[in-house]
């Protein structure tokens, strides 16, 4: 998430009454998650498996609860509490702004698209020519669709991201500050729900479509020409290469990669990374020709000891 301006370490520092290390007008431009940080953000860690990563990461500043050896070319924000202070920056720079009308007036519609009744459409979200969204859609803020692009009746983009920490009191939420962010040609169905990104965008590339009923979490990326059966669920952080084939009911885990052209079958769960051009099935996973033999396999030996 990019700041309207550059902020000097100072600046930060005072928003969150933390103390800092480093040259106080060290510039900083942004805020993101460890696996879409880039020179000049904000990254936070408040575990110290996670402390090198952090450290060793493109960002050029670390939120982190405990005093460590600063890294060259870096700067370090302490705080008791990182997860609470990077919601702090969150609701500083993305605050939540209600809406007062069905299709806000900061919102901007292209050419020959078609709104029909009942849709909500948030601030700043920006739609493209040509596209047809069609009743009870809702479309949170700062959501971005291209041109041709069609979104059935019911479907949610732009919903928080499903991220918490365990406290002993509860669960505290990471409040989201990305996008929605659909290229041209896409089609999705009725009842989707698409989640923003954490800091950075959800993104569903060129040509792809996507059934009734599909889940995409927060900071996923689907390619160009992917196509997704009703009742799937990705989580958040997935990567789903260009040409990917999904069929109904699948599941995957979160933060795993589906190669380019990979077919994945019915009610699979995707528990890893899986290479492109091939076909999966089962749980666990995996390609769809010795998945079926294992379980002949498997058969035969019940029916031999007559358990079958």
């Amino acid at each position: 998430m990019d700041f309207n301006r550059t902020h000097t370490l100072k600046e930060i520092s005072q928003i969150l009454h933390c103390q800092f290390i480093g040259n106080e007008n060290f510039p900083i431009k942004g805020i993101n998650e460890i696996h879409v940080v880039r020179e000049g953000d904000i990254v936070f860690v408040d575990h110290p498996k996670y402390y090198d990563k952090a450290l060793n990461s493109a960002a050029t500043v670390v939120l982190i609860n405990k005093m460590v050896d600063c890294p060259e070319g870096k700067a370090l924000l302490i705080s008791d509490d990182p997860f609470r202070d990077f919601n702090k920056l969150t609701i500083h720079f993305n605050p939540f702004i209600a809406s007062k009308n069905s299709i806000s007036s900061t919102a901007t519609i292209g050419e020959n698209s078609i709104i029909q009744p009942n849709v909500f459409i948030g601030n700043n979200v920006k739609i493209g020519s040509n596209c047809v969204i069609h009743p009870n859609v809702s479309i949170y803020d700062n959501s971005v669709i291209g041109n041709n692009v069609t979104i059935h009746a019911n479907t949610v983009l732009g919903a928080d991201a499903f991220y918490y920490k365990k406290r002993p009191s509860g669960f505290d939420k990471l409040i989201s500050g990305g996008r929605v962010v659909i290229e041209d040609n896409v089609d999705i169905g009725a009842s989707c729900t698409i989640d923003k990104g954490v800091t950075g965008d959800t993104t569903i590339q060129e040509g792809t479509k996507i059934d009734n009923q599909v889940h995409v979490g927060h900071d996923t990326i689907i390619g160009k020409k992917c196509l997704i059966a009703s009742q799937t669920g990705i989580a958040g952080c997935v990567i789903i290469e260009d040409e990917v084939t999904i069929w109904g009911q699948v599941g995957t885990n979160s933060g795993i990669t589906i190669g380019k052209g990979a077919i994945i079958l019915g009610q699979t769960g995707v528990t890893k990374s899986i290479a492109g051009g091939k076909t999966y099935f089962g749980t666990p996973i995996a390609e769809s020709r010795e998945k079926l033999k294992e379980m002949a396999a498997i058969k035969l030996f019940l029916k031999d000891r007559k358990i079958l």
